[in-house]
Order: C-alpha cells, then structure tokens, then sequence
C-alpha cells in the first residue's frame, strides 16, 4: 500500500513522492524462529538447551558451529530470550537493544582493544532479569591476542555472565578457548525440511509454486534456511505470487532437470550435433559451466543409485523426477555411470584452470558421447580370446605345413631313450683313434638340449616338414653324433681368426673391434670362457651370444657356447689407446707440447 503525496519546494516546484506505508521485511527476518520449536532441523541442540534452563544447569559458555545459514545465531537469540524470559512481542533482533543482551561481531571488532572494552562491560550487572548474555558471531575472525586477552574472563566470569560464541571454522578457535566451552555442531537442513518449511511460509503469504520450482529452491539453497528464504523472495520479485518451474529456473539461472536429461539423451542416442547444440543454448543463455559440472555430477550419481535395489530414497528429488532416473538409469551400467562420473569429476576440478572453459566442455561431452560400453568392450575382449583360441588351433594343425621353419624339441623321454641307444652304439662300435669324450661334456650337451638352449647342428637335423630330420631312420642320433666338443683350446685358437673374419662379414663393426681384444680362457665342455676389459664389450657378446655361437660354429666346425668375464688391465699397451689418450699421453712426456696446446688450445683432429 502506498501513499500519494504532494510537496512544494522552495522553487515553487511541486514534486510528487510515493510513501510506503509499511516498509517491507524480508522473509528471513520476517520468519526468523522466536522459540526452540520453531528452528528446524536442530532438535539435537534444542532439546539440550531446554533440559539444562529445565535443571538450572547452564554453562558460562557455549559455542555453536556450523556452516551458513543453519541457525546459529538465530539459536543463541532463542537461548538469551528464554534466559531472561523476554517476551515475544520483542523482536528477535531487537534483543541487541535490550541491556541485558550484548551481540558483538567478531569480524569488524577484533583487536584487543575491543576484547578489553568487552571486559569492562562483562562487570556491569544486568539492569533487570539474572543474567547478561553476551553473543560474539564470527569468533574465529577474533586475533590471537584478542583471544589471548578474553581467556582469563572466560575462564572465571561473573555469576552474572553467559557467553555463546558462533561460528563457521571451530578449528580456528584457540584449543584454550574451545576447551572452556560447550560446543554444539549444527548440521545442514535436508531438502525435505527445506521444502516443509518453504510450504507453511507460502501459506501464509499466499504464494503458489509447484513441487518442483520447491525442490528446485531447496537444491539451490545446499542445506541453508537462510539462503532458500533468499531465493523464495527473489523468484517472487520475478515471477509474482504465482511461480512456474520453467519461471524460475529462469529467475535464479539454475541448472534444469530437463537440460540434464537432455545431456543424458545425446549420451544414449550418441547424438553428438544434439549435444552440441545444447552446449551452445546454455552459453546463450549465461549458464555457469562449473555450476553445470556439480548439476551434472549430482545427476549422474542420482543414474547410479537408481540402479541399486535398495537405497533409492537417497536420490533426492520429487517424485516424477525420481521415476524419470529409473527409466533413463536402464540404459547405462553401473560400470558405464562410474566412468563418467569419473570423467565429470575430473572436468570439474581442472576446468577452472583453463584458458577455453567452453570448448574443454564440449570435449567432456563429446567424451561421453563417444564413450565405448561396458558391454561392448567385453564382446570385444571375448571375440579376441576366441580368435585367439582359434589362432592356436590352427598353428597346432598346420605345423608341419611348409609355409616356414618349424622349431622342434622332442620330448624329454625320446631324448634319454636316444642317448641309451648311442651309449650302445658307441660299445658296440670298434675302438676309434679319437679319445672318448668325458661324462661332464655329454651332461653339458644333454643340459643344453633339455633346457631349450639355441643349438645350430640340431636345428639343422631337422627339417621344416613334419617336424622329421634329414639324415635317415635315427634322426635323433644324428642330432647328438654333431654335438661334439673340441679336443683343446689350441682349435679353438685355430680357427679363431676364420671366425674374426665372419663377425666382420655378418656382425657390426663395434662387435668386431671388441672381439679383436679378447683373451681365450679356458675351455670347459662345450663352453668357452672369453676376457674383455670392459663392461661394454661385456654386454655386447652377452646381447650377440647366439649370433656369436652360430658363427663359431661355421668358423671351427664344433657348437660352442661362450660365457664372457671382465678383467681390468693394469697396463694398457700403446697401440691399444685411442687417438685421443695418445695425444694426451704426448702431452704429458713432452712439456713444450703441452704449453702450446695451453696457449693457442690446440685440438686433436682425427
């Protein structure tokens, strides 16, 4: 209602002023709770606090904490009326005025010097009723040494003295103070307490608005009272006494169920021009992306509950909403919804450090869209493991197919039953002018055919065709009869330049050098022990052993197989330095050399 009124000025202008007759409240002052019962969701604190006024059992100090708009200090305006039993009829803000209420924040009077006034106040004895509350909002704003200076009031205050401190960060609290207090945490509101309470109020103020522009609000308000009172006055002043769901969605520029549902269509459908285009209407229409990434994450972990078969009252929405999560969570896995939830996550957190927010956003949808199935990925790991299967069915069938070199080891019974037969042979057989060879050279033979070792002349008994050797009836015996040993060291030093010269043909150049330089050992069986004196020579023979083997063996007729050891040299021969450490050599017996190289720095060009 407003007043029509017209003034003359001093110009003998006349003006024309609107006057409010009744200056408007806003409802989070209008609605803010006069007693215990009217503060929701804090039944804990409040049944506490009753039962000690009940039992004259009050502390000298409380503390409250809690995030935003949960009702902290509304609580500790509850507690100081009811104290002093003040009456209803005075407002609840209106309680500062009182003498016996005192409400101080701590944000802006934080210095000692408002800590001491503070204390000069805390000696005057209330004015009427027994005791004097002092409530300090924001405490963990106070300084150390604010909190410094009120710890010995608080510590022994007057009989008179209560203080209820209130805030949103306890562990900011000196543990000196929070020790000398009776701390009680609040909790955040449920969206269903929320929706109760926005329901009576809208009764009273006649307001109408569906259940979901409701739920939309309590949402929005994440666990506040105070923030979802806001909200309801703001989608009044857009939409009037009547609000629409897509009124307010519009009015608030939240996040909509249906632009979330859309999301999740282009995902099923793989519709990535849908999900494009939805990208593009959102930033038309000045949508936040990181407030769409929570809504996105909410709504994808709502997916994933709604495919478990118990808890589904977690998901908190109405109850179209709910239903429409059960018919679209049928098309997803559990497995598919965790990965994109992981993905949405992941987008959330670094999606505030980029340069392009929007297009990491279209890439995070077009990965979804993209994302392969659960169920397919595992068709397609069984297809291969059947492919597989099949793979090796055919090499078993084809191998004695002449399509390539077969590798064949007989079976280790075939091997024993063939040496027998040699060891017979051999007794039968007359006396032959070449000693025999020892047991310890046939054991080093037999080892190696039995562990699989690479052996030339018994792969070249052997050919490519049903897995059957060349030489006759006894292949087998073919295959032991070549793997003779060497009589001495003194062939293998024969033949040792022969052998040179084919790893200069058919090996690399460096191989060849630092085979120049070896010492021949000792010949043990058919092993060969070979020196280098340095551990890359070392591991180059160990890299080329088989190459080194077959050639060997072309060199000297006999398989060896060599075993490489390093042993440093204490002298090193000229001839065997590098042009480098010659000259550096150079230098040192001749000083004229030396100097020159000092003053001109002289190099070595070669």
């Amino acid at each position: 209602m407003y007043l029509y009124q017209r003034v003359q000025n001093t110009e003998n202008c006349t003006t024309e002023i609107y006057l409010m007759s009744n200056h408007y409240r806003a409802l989070t002052r209008t609605y803010r709770p006069q007693t215990f019962d009217d503060v929701v969701s804090q039944e804990h604190v409040s049944s506490t606090l009753k039962n000690a006024i009940n039992q004259n059992r009050l502390s000298h100090a409380y503390m409250f904490c809690g995030p935003r708009g949960v009702g902290k200090t509304t609580m500790a305006r509850v507690l100081a009326r009811a104290i002093n039993q003040i009456d209803e009829a005075v407002d609840g803000e209106a309680l500062s005025q009182t003498l016996n209420v005192v409400e101080i924040d701590a944000a802006s009077n934080n210095k000692v010097e408002d800590v001491h006034h503070l204390r000069e106040i805390v000696r005057v004895p209330p004015q009427s009723g027994k005791y004097k509350i002092f409530i300090i909002d924001e405490v963990h704003m106070l300084s150390k040494q604010a909190f410094n200076a009120l710890l010995k009031t608080l510590e022994e205050p007057p009989a008179h003295a209560i203080f209820i401190f209130a805030t949103t960060e306890p562990h900011k609290v000196l543990p000196t103070i929070l020790s000398r207090v009776q701390r009680f945490d609040f909790k955040r509101i449920s969206i269903d307490e929320i929706m109760n309470r926005l329901r009576v109020i809208c009764e009273k103020e006649g307001i109408k608005i569906d259940e979901e522009s409701l739920h939309t609000i309590a949402r929005k308000a994440d666990g506040a009272l105070r923030d979802a009172l806001g909200l309801m006055d703001q989608a009044v002043a857009f939409c009037g006494m009547d609000i629409k769901y897509e009124q307010l969605i519009s009015a608030l520029n939240v996040v909509g169920n249906d632009d979330l549902f859309e999301v999740t269509k282009a995902v099923i459908e793989r519709n990535p021009k849908n999900g494009l285009l939805l990208i593009d209407r959102l930033m038309k229409d000045g949508t936040d992306i990181q407030e769409f990434l929570v809504s996105m994450t909410t709504h994808l972990r709502n997916l994933y509950v709604a495919k478990q078969e118990t808890g589904q009252h977690l998901i908190e929405a109405t109850e179209d909403t709910r239903q429409r999560y059960f018919e679209t969570a049928a098309a997803f896995s559990e497995e598919d919804l965790m990965r994109m939830l992981h993905l949405v996550s992941e987008a959330q957190i670094k999606i505030k450090e980029v340069q392009q927010p929007r297009v990491h956003f279209e890439i995070l949808i077009l990965k979804l869209i993209h994302l392969s199935r659960i169920k397919e990925l595992s068709e397609l790991v069984e297809g291969l493991n059947h492919l597989k299967k099949n793979s090796n069915i055919r090499q078993t069938e084809n191998l004695g197919d002449n399509s390539g070199p077969v590798t064949f080891t007989p079976p280790i019974t075939e091997l024993r039953s063939n040496v027998e037969k040699e060891q017979e042979i051999q007794a039968k057989a007359p006396e032959s002018s070449e000693p025999a060879q020892s047991d310890s050279d046939n054991d080093d033979d037999f080892d190696e055919l039995l562990t699989g070792k690479p052996s030339l002349g018994f792969a070249k008994g052997i050919s490519s065709k049903n897995g059957n050797h060349d030489s006759g009836e006894n292949n087998n015996l073919v295959v032991f009869r070549e793997m003779k040993t060497a009589k001495g060291l003194d062939e293998i030093e024969d033949g040792w330049p022969e052998f040179l010269e084919l790893i200069k043909e058919n090996g690399s150049k460096t191989l060849f050098h630092q085979l120049e330089n070896v010492k021949l050992k000792k010949l043990k069986g058919s092993e060969l022990t070979i020196s280098v004196n340095n551990m890359f020579a070392s591991n180059l023979v160990e890299e080329n052993k088989i190459l080194l083997s077959s050639l060997l063996k072309e060199a000297v007729g006999i398989h060896i197989r060599l075993n490489c050891v390093v042993e440093r040299q204490n002298s090193v021969s000229a001839d065997s330095l590098s042009p480098y450490e010659q000259f550096r050599e150079l230098q040192k017996k001749d000083p004229h050399l030396k100097t020159i190289v000092e003053l001109f720095g002289a190099e070595l060009e070669y």
